[in-house]
């Protein structure tokens, strides 16, 4: 169990950037806590910001699964690496197009910056998390990159946290088009130094008064050191105490799940 000290220290910042799968929830399961912390982080005027690598929901969809599970916040505090994509390929190529293997999220993120669907000489082959994923969607992108599309993943994670246990991720479904075309996609989501700008730019927040919280030492918990932010790791999502030690770097505090954050020491 964390100490006080450590409790109150978290709880002193001023701004909180929030992974959600494995900190929030696990699928569509509610993870013990997260009610009294989103109430708590509204109560105390605290800048907030959920953050996900996840790139298949819009966030008025996300705003709608958390209202399912209890949580009542705005479709604005949520950020995903389906915006933060869209927001870097504007800036790389205004108004380009792309093939996307992708769900809505990513599809309206990169819709809403101007961007046009192309399957026959896109600017970029973007991929993210989906269901939708299948040999012809393999075989498109792979000829479209060989073509001169350049290969954009939305994230890194090669794996997910869902209700029944671990779930591919983009890594793992943008790995065959890698190997096939001999073309290294660029990833844009944590740890990627910009996803976590972004946030911070989104709640104008500064480094000193953020602190990051999230369950994959990777992903969450590099990129808040790489962007010089404090961390928080959960024990409820990917890492384990037991895996912690594997890595050459360490979170700043370790709590068992965000519900320390309102049960210690009440």
């Amino acid at each position: 169990m964390p100490d006080k000290q450590q409790i109150e220290t978290i709880k002193g910042k001023n701004a909180f950037i929030v992974d959600m799968d494995g900190v929030l929830y696990h699928g569509n399961k509610l993870l013990p806590g997260v009610i009294e912390f989103t109430e708590w982080l509204i109560k105390a005027e605290k800048k907030f910001l959920f953050l996900t690598n996840a790139s298949e929901r819009t966030p008025e969809e996300l705003r709608k699964k958390l209202f399912r599970l209890g949580v009542r916040v705005p479709s604005d505090v949520f950020y995903t690496s389906a915006l933060a994509t869209a927001m870097f390929l504007s800036s790389q190529k205004p108004r380009g197009s792309a093939y996307i293997i992708g769900d809505a999220g990513l599809i309206n993120a990169l819709y809403n910056v101007g961007y046009t669907m192309n399957n026959v000489d896109p600017d970029y082959v973007v991929i993210g998390e989906t269901r939708s994923y299948s040999y012809e969607t393999i075989e498109k992108a792979i000829n479209l990159v060989l073509k001169g599309a350049r290969l954009i993943g939305a994230n890194p994670d090669v794996t997910g946290p869902g209700e029944h246990g671990l779930v591919p991720g983009t890594k793992a479904l943008i790995s065959p088009i890698e190997m096939a075309t001999g073309r290294k996609a660029y990833f844009i989501g944590k740890p990627n130094p910009l996803m976590m700008r972004n946030a911070l730019k989104k709640i104008n927040a500064t480094r000193e008064e953020s602190i990051v919280i999230g369950d994959r030492m990777d992903t969450d918990i590099v990129a808040g050191i790489e962007s010089d932010i404090d961390t928080v790791l959960v024990l409820t999502g990917i890492t384990t105490q037991e895996t912690i030690d594997t890595y050459p770097y360490r979170p700043r505090y370790i709590l068992n799940g965000i519900a320390d954050l309102v049960t210690c020491y009440a």
